[in-house]
């Protein structure tokens, strides 16, 4: 889909030349004939999905005959609790911006409308730093998020029961719920980290590389998004650090729970070994063994018997370790 802004009609699209009045043409998942017009229009070349996807910054942070070609992630348009990455891309020029994406993006709308409602937004630099504190505030809104369900597991883990003695098979169902949780917002963290980083990449490239025919207005506008980017960043790595000591935590219960069951498992197998060696004696066929002829020798090996029990299990208890 093309859209393009200060024109309401469809007639520039059978020009030979991209109209003054338009300042920003968008794209969403483009046909290929789009594509063509758009490079017709503008003189420009559109990069691909592929190049778009590209990590190096020499991929994408590139200046062509004074046109910049930038790209960077963003977080597609939904739910927070399962954000998605999505590569968009940027060809700016003094007179003009296309961008290029391939999902529907939350800051991008909001531009969209402002760019409609407000006359002010009349040139590419504007917009364009326009959608980068766009992209910077939905990066923020992703950040507080995750921060908030981050608390809530903290408290799960720290001022709740991770570990129940008496249903241990819930205790694995609930710390295996947790890690998880914890992998999950370790996840999100990592694709918040992307897309500031990026952000932060382009308003610092273009604040340096255009110099000359950027308004110095939107030059402090570019320098306040690198400045917010930079203080982000800081707060996803203190979420990060955060991540990192709650899974550290909660592998810590789980060996915890997990040496309790050994714990358990070698008592009953200590206590175990006295009542079977003296069954073992007492069950011998041998006809001088003095027990035989015992009036009370049975009732006597039951006694020795659950005594050998009974006293390893006391001297646990006595040492704590039941």
């Amino acid at each position: 889909m093309l859209t393009a802004y200060r024109e309401s009609g469809d007639e520039w699209r059978q020009g030979a030349a991209l109209p003054d009045q338009v300042i920003w043409l968008d794209l969403i998942d483009p046909s290929d004939d789009e594509c063509r017009l758009v490079e017709s229009l503008t003189k420009i070349r559109l990069p691909t999905k592929e190049m778009l996807s590209e990590i190096e910054v020499s991929s994408r942070l590139i200046v062509e005959r004074g046109v910049l070609y930038l790209s960077t992630p963003a977080v597609a348009k939904g739910d927070l609790d399962r954000p998605e990455i999505s590569p968009v891309g940027f060809v700016l020029a003094p007179r003009f911006l296309v961008t290029v994406r391939y999902a529907q993006l939350a800051s991008f709308d909001s531009i969209a409308a402002q760019v409609r409602a407000d006359d002010t937004l009349d040139c590419s630099i504007g917009i364009f730093a326009a959608l980068l504190e766009a992209m910077v505030d939905r990066g923020a809104d992703m950040l507080e998020h995750l921060g908030a369900r981050i608390d809530k597991v903290s408290k799960s883990v720290f001022h709740g029961n991770p570990s129940s003695r008496r249903h241990p098979a819930r205790s694995t169902a609930h710390l295996r719920q947790i890690l998880s949780g914890i992998g999950m917002n370790g996840e999100h963290l990592a694709q918040a980290r992307d897309v500031l980083l990026g952000v932060g990449r382009l308003a610092s490239f273009v604040g340096d590389i255009a110099q000359d025919w950027i308004p110095d207005a939107f030059r402090a506008r570019l320098d306040a998004v690198a400045k917010d980017v930079a203080s982000l960043n800081d707060y996803e790595t203190h979420l990060s650090d955060k991540v990192q000591f709650l899974l550290d935590a909660v592998l810590g219960f789980i060996s915890i729970e997990q040496n309790d069951l050994f714990k358990v498992l070698t008592i009953v197998s200590v206590i175990g070994v006295p009542p079977t060696l003296l069954a073992g004696v007492w069950g011998m066929n041998f006809k001088t063994m003095p027990e035989l002829n015992w009036d009370w020798g049975y009732p006597l090996a039951w006694l020795a018997i659950i005594l050998s029990t009974a006293l390893p299990l006391l001297w646990f208890k006595r040492r704590g370790w039941l």
